[in-house]
């Protein structure tokens, strides 16, 4: 236990030791730290991670300090020893003791910027526990719906934060692609200055660039006209689809309002209004009652110290001797049965029976307004998508005629608040008025009074009554308040002695046994203090040799990792170098040697060789391009002509085989004869004829 604690000393020095703390605390003097002391640095760690707990422990109570700390671990989620329960752990919290203070130092200290910024998101992100009958209000459901709402909101810009903040980029690479941007910018304005001598060289070069800008102008409103074009069409595909859905819901309202009169919407809201009067004047003060019990039930559960065995045993035979005392009773009862009370039990089992139906009814009820409000929620999103999509909200069938209800509803809801509101205006004019008056006239009785006052002799004589009666009135509260503190006090003070005794009671063979295991304790006590501070002393003393040893090979090391780099590097350029001497040397021998193969294979004679095949190739190249140029003209002509040549061929040839099918036709499928003059021959036409020549 004793090398565990050091170790957790040893860890949690060495964190305050650095940043953001800087204690400069050594073994010794952390360990002789006081209570108080120490609890400070507690509440100084928890103060870097959220800065409101930046406070002078002194200038509040234990308690305070306490629940404070306490409620700040549970939200770091923090989790005690499993050997400490939950009262020894506050317990030890609040008398700032080691075995409590130093693990909850070791988890904090190497978790510093996770919990900040833990500590951060649970100021936006815990929610407000609201009581079940506050949330009933529907403004205060609205407000908490909008809480939780922009609590998401947080949490998504949040997430977006922090992939941003993760995403990889820095300055340096920015400050790269800025400079290669410019490089950039800096070729692209020398392309520009080149290609505007070229255009300026050009005889017609004003021209073609007036020109040039008019077709981008115009290609611009181009692209704008089709843009809007787009969005007109869209439009109009909108308002053609809410034109569509529109004849949707008139249709169904014409054939929803068949059939519905008046006696038939009064009396289904006479049953809603029977049914919500039976949940709330019935259904909800039971289900309320229930619930304080159940409450109640628990805080004397609470309340009642941890049970035994033997409690337990004793509750059960408890409960055993009271459901055999009912037993019994319920026995007597039906020997002792009179037959007016056989005729009214007939009437308490239909009653009873009714109840549990109401009940049962009341509950399924209660379950489908819940489905209900399940599917409203669902429909509104869903609704919030589509409007979110198409610019429109899409009302059909019942849930049109709920909102036409609700409309007519809240349109008499509002002409009946808007006449209260004007007669609450206006009676809060005649008030007003009124007070302005009332307040005139206790100015001038007050300036009457002081007037009287001052030739009695007794000026100030109203104001002091006045100041005498507020006193008076709250001393005489003070004194209810008094006496009820006191009562308090009093009935605590009985409640401690009582406890106190029972504890004694409980404590007195304990302490029987811990008086010898004390005497040892005492004995025991200067050589255990003798023997820690050798301890101590050795430790510190091979610590601070231990940190000068590990200084001195983590500088050996650094030097001895700097060397080898250094060595690797220049043995790297060592044979680079030689490959360059190698081949500096082939090359000389090659140039200064008088065969011409030698020679050939230099770089020089192959680097001329390129050049000179590149030349040609230019020259050759250029040739070309010249003979292009001067044909050009001449052989698009001709291509123009053979193509012409091409399509009057083409047409010959469809209007040959029209001819043919249409002689086919004529002839019952014998073919004409072309050519010859005998009887019964076609005389060959023009098309014939050139189709010869051809």
């Amino acid at each position: 236990m004793a090398t565990t604690q050091s170790e957790q000393m040893k860890a949690i020095v060495q964190q305050l030791n650095k940043e953001p703390f800087n204690k400069n605390y050594n073994l010794i003097s952390f360990d002789s730290l006081e209570p108080l002391q120490l609890l400070q640095i507690l509440n100084d760690v928890l103060a870097v991670i959220d800065p409101k707990q930046k406070i002078d422990i002194r200038e509040e109570s234990p308690d305070q300090t306490a629940v404070r700390v306490f409620n700040l671990l549970r939200v770091l989620k923090y989790k005690p020893p499993d050997s400490v329960n939950l009262s020894q752990f506050r317990a030890g919290l609040v008398q700032a003791e080691k075995p409590i203070i130093y693990p909850i130092l070791e988890w904090l200290l190497p978790r510093v910027p996770e919990l900040q910024k833990r500590a951060y998101l649970a100021k936006y992100l815990l929610k407000i526990d609201v009581p079940a009958e506050i949330m009933q209000d529907e403004e205060v459901s609205g407000i908490y719906l909008q809480y939780e709402e922009m609590m998401d909101q947080f949490k998504d810009v949040h997430k977006q934060a922090s992939q941003l903040h993760n995403s990889g980029f820095n300055t340096t690479e920015i400050r790269k692609d800025i400079a290669n941007m410019e490089e950039e910018k800096e070729q692209l304005i020398k392309r520009i200055e080149r290609l505007r001598r070229k255009v300026e060289s050009h005889p017609n070069s004003q021209v073609m660039m007036n020109v040039a800008k008019n077709l981008r102008v115009e290609r611009d409103r181009e692209k704008k006209i089709a843009s809007q074009k787009q969005e007109q069409l869209t439009i109009v595909q909108h308002l053609e689809q809410r034109i569509k859905r529109m004849e949707n819901q008139l249709r169904d309202m014409r054939q929803a309002s068949v059939g519905a009169t008046p006696e038939t919407m009064i009396e289904r809201l006479e049953e809603e209004t029977r049914a919500s009067g039976y949940m709330v004047k019935d259904q909800l003060p039971k289900d309320l009652a229930s619930r304080r019990k159940m409450i109640q039930d628990l805080q004397k559960v609470v309340a009642i110290p941890a049970m035994g065995q033997s409690d337990l045993d004793e509750l059960n035979n408890q409960i055993n001797i009271l459901n055999a005392e009912i037993n019994q009773l319920i026995e007597q009862r039906m020997r002792s049965g009179e037959p007016t009370d056989d005729k009214l039990s007939i009437f308490r089992q239909q009653a009873s029976i009714i109840s549990h139906k109401k009940d049962a009814a009341a509950a399924a009820l209660r379950e489908v307004r819940d489905e209900l409000n399940k599917t409203q929620q669902e429909l509104e999103q869903k609704r919030e998508i589509v409007s979110n999509v198409e610019g429109t909200e899409v009302l059909k069938g019942e849930d049109f005629k709920r909102y036409v209800n609700t409309l007519r509803s809240k349109s008499t809801v509002y002409k009946k608040k808007r006449s209260e509101l004007a007669e609450l205006r206006a009676e809060s004019g005649v008030l007003s008025r009124t007070e302005d008056i009332l307040r005139q006239r206790n100015e001038l009785i007050n300036k009457q009074l002081g007037i009287v006052e001052t030739k009695a002799g007794v000026s100030g004589y109203r104001q002091t009554q006045e100041n005498l009666e507020k006193v008076s009135t709250m001393k005489s509260e003070f004194d209810e308040v008094k006496g009820r503190t006191l009562e308090d006090m009093s009935e605590m003070v009985r409640r401690l002695h009582g406890e106190i005794a029972e504890r004694r009671n409980t404590l007195a063979p304990i302490l029987r046994e811990l008086r010898p295991l004390r005497e040892s304790v005492q004995r025991l006590e200067p050589e255990h203090d003798s023997k820690k501070q050798v301890y101590e002393r050795t430790a510190a003393g091979l610590e601070s040799n231990m940190s000068k040893l590990e200084q001195e090979v983590k500088a050996y090391m650094e030097e001895c990792r700097a060397e080898e780099h250094r060595y690797h590097y220049l043995h790297c350029m060592m044979g680079v170098l030689q490959q360059q001497q190698e081949r500096v040397e082939e090359e000389i021998k090659a140039y200064i040697s008088h065969d011409l193969a030698d020679k050939k294979k230099t770089l020089r004679e192959m680097y001329n060789r390129k050049i000179q095949e590149q030349e040609n190739l230019g020259r050759n190249l250029r040739e070309r391009q010249k003979t292009v140029r001067e044909n050009h003209e001449p052989n698009m002509k001709q291509m123009k002509m053979w193509r012409d040549l091409e399509r009057l061929l083409q047409c010959k040839f469809n209007c040959l085989e029209q001819l043919t099918s249409i002689g086919s036709s004529v002839t019952g499928g014998r073919p004409v004869q072309i050519g010859g003059g005998g009887y019964g021959e076609a005389p060959p036409t023009h098309l014939e004829e050139d189709r010869l020549v051809l």
